[in-house]
């Protein structure tokens, strides 16, 4: 079992300074670095302060020259805000920066509320199918020499500049939910990222049933799996507790940042008032605190373990959480000391 860590910018208020927020996920990622994690995952978001990440290939540059030995993926790029030839010149130029550590991450998106910013009357289908469009695109740009006459794209021939560091370009994983992403990603070779948001081990074994339904079909090399999940690692019962509740409240955001009814203003979506996160039966506290990785040391090991059982490659500890920044150190800390040495 590998460990990577996905990590963001994340200002549930208006008072802290980007700077600080920066600095506090250098921080955390340098601590991934030095405590032997095999990646780092940042994501692209627009409009959101909620999830800050506008260009992660700009992140991942500067990361570079944070940590010595990571790789550097973006979890995710989306795909349908690139042209083909753009998205594969900037990754293959940020494998050049990072000296070969990228790894690329694509999905096609979550939000509404960036579609009808940054493309506006897309839907998720459209979306989806513009990434199955690009997707495949990557490797034969950097190949060279490739012209296209696809449904949303048609080029002549080009070549990416710069190619890319590592033969054949970096891995590429695709964010799959649905069984017909999981044959997408596993059939054209790529790895696949899974994550079952706030639900628990059912929608992790339906996952990895999907993931196996693709191999089963494929006549080729089985891809790598990675399961990307909220974690928290607490001192005590209590502190368990604690990170329940913290991680019930990111979720009612993410919720309604999900369904995109709330007014927005200077990026901040409305708060919510306690009323309407008591309200909300399916992210409950209780919810919450048994179907996400939560638990003393000894607790997530025993939760990793049963998910390594069931085949994941990778587990990925997802740290956004509106959590302080002191409380992330703390359970990532406890995560590379106490957790991650049963899985040596």
């Amino acid at each position: 079992m590998d460990f990577s860590l996905f990590a963001h910018m994340e200002r549930v208020a208006s008072g802290q300074s980007h700077q600080s927020l920066y600095d506090e996920f250098i921080a955390l990622c340098r601590m991934a670095d030095q405590g032997g994690m095999r990646a780092i995952w940042t994501g692209e978001h627009h409009g959101m302060e909620f999830t800050i990440a506008p260009n992660p290939f700009i992140s991942i540059t500067d990361l570079a020259h944070q940590t010595q030995n990571v790789k550097l993926g973006t979890g995710t790029i989306i795909a349908p805000f690139w042209h083909p030839i753009k998205l594969a010149g900037e990754a293959a130029a940020t494998d050049l920066i990072t000296r070969g550590r990228l790894e690329l991450g694509i999905a096609r998106g979550a939000y509404s509320f960036e579609y009808e910013r940054l493309m506006p009357g897309m839907d998720a289908w459209e979306a989806g199918q513009r990434m199955r469009e690009t997707t495949p695109l990557l490797r034969r740009l950097w190949d060279g020499d490739c012209a296209h006459e696809g449904e949303y794209y048609q080029f002549p021939s080009t070549t990416s500049a710069p190619k890319p560091v590592q033969e054949g370009g970096p891995p590429i994983w695709i964010a799959a939910r649905d069984p017909n992403s999981h044959e997408f990603g596993v059939h054209n070779g790529f790895n696949i990222q899974v994550t079952p948001l706030w639900q628990g081990i059912e929608e992790i074994e339906s996952l990895m049933g999907r993931f196996n339904a693709a191999c089963a079909s494929h006549d080729g090399p089985r891809p790598k799996v990675m399961l990307l999940h909220h974690t928290y690692v607490a001192k005590d019962v209590d502190d368990c507790a604690l990170g329940a509740v913290e991680l019930s409240r990111f979720y009612n955001y993410f919720g309604a940042w999900f369904q995109n009814k709330r007014p927005v203003q200077q990026g901040l979506i409305a708060p919510l008032s306690d009323e309407e996160i008591a309200a909300n039966a399916m992210m409950s506290v209780e919810n919450i605190a048994r179907d996400l990785t939560i638990g003393t040391a000894q607790e997530v090991i025993d939760q990793i373990k049963r998910y390594e059982d069931l085949g994941y490659d990778e587990f990925s500890f997802w740290i956004d959480s509106g959590m302080s920044a002191e409380r992330k150190r703390a359970s990532l800390s406890r995560f590379i000391d106490d957790v991650m040495p049963a899985f040596s």
